[in-house]
Order: C-alpha cells, then structure tokens, then sequence
C-alpha cells in the first residue's frame, strides 16, 4: 500500500514512518494540512493517515475539501480527542476510521490493511467460524446474536488469526502484524491478549475456544471441521 501520512508531530511522523515501512507499507509526509490537501489531490494513494490538528488546514478540513471534490481515497483520522462528539465530526467530514492517540502502530497497520481490502472482492469482509462473525468493515464481532466488545488491539489479533485459520502463526508472527514491527512490546504480551480474547468470547457464549495453543510454536485458529 502507498499511504499519506499527513501529521506535524515530527517525532510521531519518524515513528510511524519506521513501523509502516518495515510492515512492507511505502508511505509519504506532509507536515501540515495545506501540503496534505495538496498531496492527496495529486492522487496515487491508497490510504490518507490525517491528523486532526493540523497547522495551515486541520484535518476536518482537508478531510471535507477532498469529499467535496468526490475524491474517495480512504481516510483514517488520528487525534489526542477521545470525545464523542470529536469521532462523530471526524467521521462525518467523511474519515472511513478514527484512531485516538495514543495507538497501537499494529493497530494502525492493521486498520489500513483493512481499509485497502474494502475494494478487494476476494477478500471476505465478513469472517464466520460458527457462530463466531467479524464484520472486517464494521469492526464488530458477535457470538450469535450478543455483540462481543473488543479493544482495537484484540480485533486485530482476532481477524489476523481468522484470516489465517488452520496456520500456526508464532508469537514474532503475530506481534509484528497486531502491534508492528517498529514497537517492542513485553515478551508475554500476544499470551496475555489471546487470553483476553478468549475470556471475551467465552463470555459471549461461545462454548469452543477457537484458538489453539500450539506448544512452543505458537497459535492457530481452529478450522471450522
């Protein structure tokens, strides 16, 4: 994917950059929102990574002025509000997804993925095992008909083993792709979220836990035989 990054945190902007990067992204700056609008206007993105707080143009703004001349490019807003009211703005200026800082880079990485498969017939939004559902482009996740509530970070972990189920994925595998290969998180940190995914599930009522532990290697999602 050729993804936009339009964020004035230079710091932040390295950071990401390096996570982006190393996860096979090709990703491009701009340091304030007039440079962004001008950049996206050029086109030849896949996604637009836009900041709310912007110098020159703040990102409601660029968001807006793109959706007025009907350019689609997916947009995913970063920003430090975590309100209510903030999301709904984001969103409405027409963002495709909101991210409130601070993230997960893997997260991010996998919001993107996401993103890029909206336009992919080939790849199922919606993901079944039972009545285990995960709507990709919704972001939501039931057991039947109760609505499971995971953070960003557990879906991401949950789609990735979905979408790879029947694989043994190692713990370096899953780490890298749900938290990014620039962040060091601690060295139990995949056993601890698989943890809470399944206890989540299980609340939910599903009765089979569709992860297995693979013994020194790592986990894999049950197939549905």
């Amino acid at each position: 994917m050729h993804v936009l990054l339009v964020e004035d945190d230079q710091p932040l902007v390295r950071i990401i950059v390096k996570s982006l990067t190393q996860n096979g992204f090709e990703v491009d700056t701009a340091l304030d929102g007039e440079e962004g609008l001008a950049k996206a206007r050029a086109g030849g993105y896949d996604a637009v990574v836009l900041d709310l707080q912007l110098p020159k143009l703040n990102g409601l703004d660029v968001c807006a002025r793109l959706r007025d001349e009907h350019n689609s490019v997916p947009i995913i807003m970063l920003t430090a509000r975590s309100g209510v009211p903030d999301r709904i703005g984001g969103l409405d200026a027409g963002a495709d997804d909101y991210l409130t800082k601070p993230f997960s880079l893997g997260e991010l990485a996998a919001r993107l993925r996401a993103l890029s498969r909206r336009g992919r017939p080939s790849e199922p939004q919606v993901l079944e095992s039972g009545e285990l559902v995960v709507d990709s482009a919704a972001r939501e996740v039931r057991v039947g008909d109760t609505p499971v509530e995971l953070t960003g970070t557990e879906f991401a972990l949950l789609e990735y083993l979905m979408r790879n189920q029947g694989q043994v994925l190692s713990r370096d595998q899953l780490r890298e792709e749900v938290w990014g290969a620039a962040f060091e998180p601690a060295s139990n940190v995949v056993d601890i979220y698989v943890h809470y995914v399944r206890r989540k599930l299980k609340a939910a009522g599903l009765e089979r836990d569709p992860i297995r532990t693979v013994r020194g290697l790592g986990y894999a999602f049950r197939r549905p035989d």
